[in-house]
């Protein structure tokens, strides 16, 4: 007998017939003899349906307000699903975040799991139930509803198995695992078997949408077996894995694992800023207070004494608040200086672990770029990715070329 976490996402249970056939689904491993633990989100689209009514009445709702509104969402699936569980003779349990204990910190609709209190799951999964809890939510120390962010039943997915010590946890989805990079933009991806974490957290960072970052982080910190499949086909899925658990018999990792993108950025460049210690500080500092993640970062050197450019991204949803922030606080701060922003940007990211032991993988990457006349705005790297900054309209282009050029593309015979 095995315990297993299993996540659907929002098309996963997009209508009646589809929770119908994830409670049969869910039924064939409890008949098998395993516990089951399903985290859900809620129904595709009604999230943002929940958002839209939100913005026609208030354009900017209280981040408190918008939690207690958007954690119904989930409440729906969770009692659908465990009646549909009912109605073919599995009994089951459905608990919202704050009834199974999941509590967080107090930054709403960017809340972070601090614990879970599974003593009374347990129970229940003990006493032959299956638990049905509400993703993407939890509870604050005062009792306040808060969510985890978009994406955020991933998280609530890994940190239950976590929590529990599953022997896996199953994010079921509407592909059938890890690609090369979105097949609908490369129709020539290709599904991957395995990938490592290390990959898996770039990847999710840099714009991949099958996973939540923070899951990945979960899944990495506490060695939890992670596993992305589909809600429509069976399927082995993608494995993903830590680095020692990669098969022994391989003698040398894939060069280049997957391409991500994203358009949800925004780039905002003071100008004239002065050239002094602690300046980045002082930038930085008032973004961070309002809990604004800052992505890529640089600054031009500039002659002693002189003056200097300091440039940033963040998501393309903190881009307005981020502007209001450095011209209300860190301009007048620094004394003075030119803002400018562009909210028309994306960013394309080359992961894999075989760049540490290849040279020239940076060299190609951006003559790739230059031979299809692609401008880069701005360079990231570590050691195991590069990313860059251009033009939004550039994204779908620059994705192509690169996963051609590096050899992730299918062959004529697997695209067939």
């Amino acid at each position: 007998m095995a315990l297993y976490v299993q996540k659907f996402g929002g098309t996963s249970v997009g209508s009646v017939e589809r929770i119908k056939a994830v409670a049969e689904k869910v039924k064939g491993f409890r008949d098998n003899g395993h516990q089951v633990v399903v985290v859900v989100s809620a129904m595709s689209g009604e999230t943002n349906r929940l958002i839209g009514m939100a913005n026609e009445i208030n354009d900017e709702p209280t981040p408190r307000e918008m939690d207690m509104l958007v954690s119904t969402g989930e409440q729906v699936t969770i009692s659908l699903l465990a009646m549909a569980l009912h109605k073919i003779g599995v009994p089951a349990t459905s608990y919202t975040g704050s009834q199974v204990g999941i509590q967080t910190d107090s930054a709403h609709t960017k809340a972070r799991i601090q614990r879970i209190e599974t003593d009374e799951l347990q129970e229940d999964l003990d006493a032959g139930q299956v638990v049905v809890v509400a993703g993407f939510q939890g509870v604050d120390e005062e009792g306040n509803i808060t969510t985890l962010g978009r994406g955020g039943s991933d998280t609530t997915g890994v940190a239950l198995a976590a929590a529990l010590k599953a022997d896996e946890c199953q994010i079921y989805t509407d592909v059938d695992g890890v690609y090369t990079t979105d097949p609908r933009v490369c129709s020539r991806a290709q599904r991957l078997d395995t990938i490592t974490v290390e990959e898996m957290l770039e990847l999710a960072s840099l714009g991949s949408k099958v996973l939540q970052i923070r899951a990945v982080e979960f899944a990495g910190k506490y060695n939890v077996p992670l596993r992305v499949l589909s809600s429509f086909q069976d399927g082995p899925g993608t494995l993903i894995v830590a680095d020692s658990d990669q098969d022994e018999d391989s003698m040398e990792e894939p060069l280049i694992s997957g391409i991500a993108f994203t358009a949800n950025e925004a780039k905002l460049t003071l100008l004239n800023t002065p050239d002094v210690p602690g300046v980045a500080s002082r930038i930085l500092g008032p973004i961070a207070d309002a809990n604004i993640e800052v992505d890529m970062i640089v600054q031009n050197v500039a002659p002693a004494g002189d003056y200097t450019d300091f440039t940033f991204t963040v998501a393309k949803g903190d881009y307005k608040q981020t502007m209001k922030i450095l011209q209300e606080q860190v301009i007048p701060d620094l004394g003075g200086g030119e803002l400018r922003g562009d909210d028309n940007i994306a960013k394309v990211s080359l992961v894999g672990v075989g760049m540490r032991s290849h040279a020239g993988v940076a060299s190609k990457f951006f003559r790739v770029l230059a031979d299809e006349n692609i401008n880069i705005r701005m360079v990231s790297t570590s050691e195991i990715k590069i990313s860059v900054v251009i033009d939004e309209k550039r994204m779908e282009l620059a994705v192509k070329a690169l996963h051609k050029a590096f050899g992730l593309d299918k062959s004529d015979i697997e695209a067939e």
